[in-house]
């Protein structure tokens, strides 16, 4: 993240390979994941397929096709097409042999008849959100279509966060409303508050959960705002401008680490002219919002000096000890994906589960993951640097966004949500789609 920033710009690679042509019209891996984002951010994660249950999410419906359509694509191949290191899809592999050898571990013993449909939920919602890295990983071959879904990505960032300001300014939540044929409702619409503010949820399931997503999606969205010029201005930075004033309104200390997180990432890769601006536009941002409403700058800096005296806090440092006497149990695979039920207790941070769970062995595989598409990214932004502008900063873009995703799981338990992690792996299968510049 310390390369000179290039100046020639090389934009275009290889064509995609289309899935199926009609027309003028293409229907490509570019197209099918457009579909999945579309599913995931745009309906609610409390509306899903009646019979299915909770595994019946629609997003999940497609995560799991998308995992088929992969075999079949590799199946298909008459060559291989796949070039470059693999290590992002290496990583994967290893985390879920390990999340199978738990499965399999904690059905071989006794089970609580309540831990066996969680248990295989929390596989098949794992195989989903698999599938949809692995088919962005090996599918996406031209950079053209993967700006698209970059660009694509931005736009739901910045559709998720003006969502947000208006929960947050008139108190409604709107998607309430919404209702779909053929979905069924699994619990009732909320919109909770802190400190005499409505905290926005978008599409989300909780509060929390939505502050990741916009703050994960935010590195994307400036990446857009300042590289793809190809556009008007108004149009690439609005979304950009949605998601950076949604933050401060979502009353949530995820979303301030993964906003801090975040910047912190794009500035110090950023050089020049670039990281100038962004350090006006944040301080400029921050007077602003003093000034417009001081009550809001308050209640943001009591979540953090009074975080001792916060139930939501004294909850999860209360879960340590409880955590620690089922790791000493199993301590190198867990007790299994999935069986750790919410009445039991819920830790608010996803790394002490998956240690409870898939022990030490699956949790340092799954940081694994993130390792991998670090080292991928930093090997892109080496290659690309004075050659290829657009890649060198979707690279920082993409290590920037995947490092607010793995950060925030620390503050919930994020696997029960799935545009968490749905939005997660995705962004992990388009920074691998990058493996032939590293």
């Amino acid at each position: 993240m310390t390369q000179t920033r290039p100046v020639a710009v090389q934009r275009h690679a290889a064509p995609a390979q289309p899935l199926l042509r009609r027309g003028a019209v293409r229907f490509d891996v570019v197209t099918w994941l457009s579909v999945y984002l579309l599913l995931l951010f745009a309906i609610p994660s409390k509306l899903v397929i009646g019979p299915l249950g909770s595994a019946g999410a629609p997003s999940m419906v497609v995560g799991l096709a998308s995992l088929l359509l992969w075999v079949l694509m590799g199946v298909g191949a008459a060559r291989p097409t796949l070039s470059g290191p693999r290590l992002i899809r290496v990583s994967l592999s290893v985390f879920l042999f390990s999340v199978g050898v738990t499965y399999v571990l904690a059905m071989s013993r006794p089970v609580v008849s309540n831990e066996v449909s969680p248990a295989d939920v929390a596989i098949l919602a794992l195989l989903a959100w698999s599938g949809v890295l692995l088919l962005a990983h090996d599918g996406i071959t031209s950079a053209a279509r993967r700006d698209q879904l970059v660009w694509r990505l931005a736009l739901a960032g910045g559709a998720l966060a003006v969502l947000g300001l208006a929960q947050f300014a008139l108190g409604e939540l709107f998607v309430d409303r919404l209702t779909l044929p053929g979905l069924t409702l699994t619990s009732p619409y909320e919109l909770g508050q802190r400190n005499g503010l409505f905290r926005p949820q978008g599409t989300a399931t909780h509060p929390i959960e939505y502050g990741v997503l916009v703050t994960m999606l935010l590195p994307l969205t400036l990446h857009v705002g300042f590289e793809h010029t190809e556009r008007r201005a108004v149009v690439r930075w609005a979304p950009a401008a949605a998601a950076l004033v949604l933050v401060p309104a979502t009353g949530s200390r995820s979303a301030y680490v993964g906003a801090a997180v975040a910047l912190i990432v794009m500035l110090v890769g950023w050089r020049g002219s670039r990281r100038r601006v962004m350090l006006g536009v944040t301080a400029v941002g921050a007077v602003a919002g003093v000034v417009v409403a001081p009550n809001m700058l308050s209640s943001i800096l009591g979540l953090f000096t009074g975080a001792s005296e916060d139930p939501s806090v004294t909850s999860r440092t209360g879960s340590f000890e409880l955590a620690g006497e089922f790791i000493a149990r199993d301590p190198l695979f867990g007790r299994g994906l999935g069986t750790f039920l919410p009445t039991y207790r819920i830790f608010d941070n996803q790394y002490l589960l998956l240690l409870v769970t898939v022990g030490l062995v699956g949790t340092v595989l799954f940081l694994g993951i993130c390792v991998a598409t670090v080292r991928v990214l930093v090997r892109v932004r080496k290659r690309s640097a004075g050659t290829d502008a657009r890649t060198y900063d979707l690279a920082l873009a993409l290590m920037a966004a995947v490092l607010v995703g793995f950060v925030s799981l620390f503050f919930f338990d994020a696997f029960a949500f799935p545009m968490t992690m749905g939005a997660l792996f995705l962004l992990v299968g388009v920074a691998g789609s990058l493996r032939a510049r590293a």
